[in-house]
């Protein structure tokens, strides 16, 4: 396997190594979030902020741990034939696989920019056009002119009424990093049909 590829790799995992581990610092956060709104439910009157936040930190949670659960193959698979065969036939179902998995998340993602791009209040545009002329704007007007093309920024229906872009932008992150993950398991799958380990 080319040295470009094997670095790529190697790049990827230790880089969502380090991403799972702080999304498994999330779960922390989490239980906090939680114990307060139990307490507050307890002592006086109930936060606005606990159910939204709550749920929010568990998409981060899930978004940036699927990542380190990919490359840990510590996804749910159904073992009636996998685990008789032998570990070059495995490379070749897995890198099957991959690919339907590489497909999945390149829609999930393109939903997950159109959704961000929403809920950043710009209508009518191609997510991705949006996101290009946002950044030309950033880096040609600065903040402010690019702020001008924000627009309506969208809310939670909720009391509470938290911006939907952050979590939404999250999102469009951790898919994009699981995305990276799939395509470093294809270049590793492909190296073990080879005969070589990455």
């Amino acid at each position: 396997m080319p040295r470009v590829l094997r670095g790529y790799v190697r790049a990827i995992d230790a880089f969502n190594r380090f991403i799972g581990r702080i999304a498994m610092y999330l779960i922390f956060a989490l239980v906090g979030v939680l114990l307060w709104s139990s307490v507050s439910k307890a002592l006086f009157t109930p936060s606005l902020w606990t159910l939204e936040t709550a749920q929010f930190v568990m998409v981060a949670y899930y978004i940036l741990g699927g990542p380190y659960s990919i490359q840990l193959g510590s996804n749910v698979r159904m073992d009636l034939f996998y685990g008789g065969w032998s570990a070059r036939t495995k490379a070749w179902f897995d890198a099957f696989t991959v690919l339907f998995l590489m497909f999945y998340l390149g829609v999930l993602l393109y939903g997950a920019v159109g959704s961000t791009a929403y809920s950043l209040g710009y209508f009518g545009m191609e997510p991705f056009a949006f996101f290009w002329d946002l950044l030309k704007t950033l880096v040609t007007g600065g903040f402010d002119a690019a702020g001008e093309k924000l627009g309506y920024l969208e809310r939670s229906p909720t009391a509470w009424r938290p911006w939907l872009w952050p979590v939404k932008t999250l999102l469009c992150l951790g898919v994009t990093l699981m995305l990276l993950q799939a395509l470093a398991e294809l270049f590793r799958d492909i190296g073990r049909i080879r005969g070589e380990e990455i």
